[in-house]
């Protein structure tokens, strides 16, 4: 009974001294009653050079890519913010600021560098917002409809490579992907719900073309 009680106790500190909360917090180790926690990651520990620098990559990608869509956002909040287009936008800009921050944590956990050309993609991305939201509500929401087609294709590609490889292996980060491909879907059928299609097929092209030409480059 005491022995069972001391055990609870130590569970409970555990608990308690644990990073962010019980789902970011795994027990790793019991050595004499003890109950040590490690963060949570996304990623496996790399077998070789060759799965670093493929786990790397994608990560690079991930994160420019949401640094991108933060700052198409950022510039359509520029012109649009006061409209009542405006808390729309902002509630996309809100999720793909949470995509970003956790890109952030994942990129300095695991000392990967991100793209040498993000200054470029801080100019062009809030470039693009800006542009296609002085055609109004349609161009932005034109514009979002292109990205994120853009983004949710690349993502889908990911999960592909990933459940090809090893999906047990590569949970974690599968689940993430997919959760984060999933708001860019949502945020691709709201841009088509708010009058996408009215505007021209070429402002819709030139914001496609555009970003994944930035996207691309951003890989290095």
């Amino acid at each position: 009974m005491q022995r069972a009680a001391k055990c609870a106790l130590r569970l409970d500190i555990s608990r308690a001294f644990c990073p962010s909360n019980v789902r970011n917090c795994r027990a790793v180790n019991r050595v004499n009653g003890s109950v040590s926690c490690r963060r949570y990651s996304v990623l496996p520990p790399p077998r070789d050079e060759e799965e670093k620098a493929m786990l790397d990559s994608m990560l690079r990608v991930d994160h420019a890519g949401e640094y991108g869509a933060n700052r198409i956002y950022a510039g359509q909040m520029a012109v649009l913010g006061r409209t009542q287009t405006g808390p729309l936008i902002q509630h996309m800009w809100d999720q793909e600021k949470m995509h970003l921050e956790r890109f952030n944590e994942i990129l300095g956990e695991h000392r990967v560098r991100p793209t040498l050309l993000l200054p470029l993609w801080n100019i062009a991305g809030f470039a693009l917002g800006a542009c296609t939201a002085l055609l109004g509500k349609e161009g932005a929401m034109a514009c979002t409809v292109a990205v994120e087609e853009s983004i949710s294709e690349h993502y889908n590609s990911q999960i592909r490579t990933l459940m090809e490889a090893d999906p047990e292996r590569y949970t974690e980060l599968l689940q993430l992907i997919k959760e984060f491909r999933d708001d860019e879907i949502e945020h691709h059928d709201t841009g088509l719900e708010h009058d996408a299609e009215s505007v021209s097929l070429i402002c819709w092209f030139a914001s496609y073309e555009m970003y994944v030409l930035v996207f691309c480059c951003c890989c290095v």
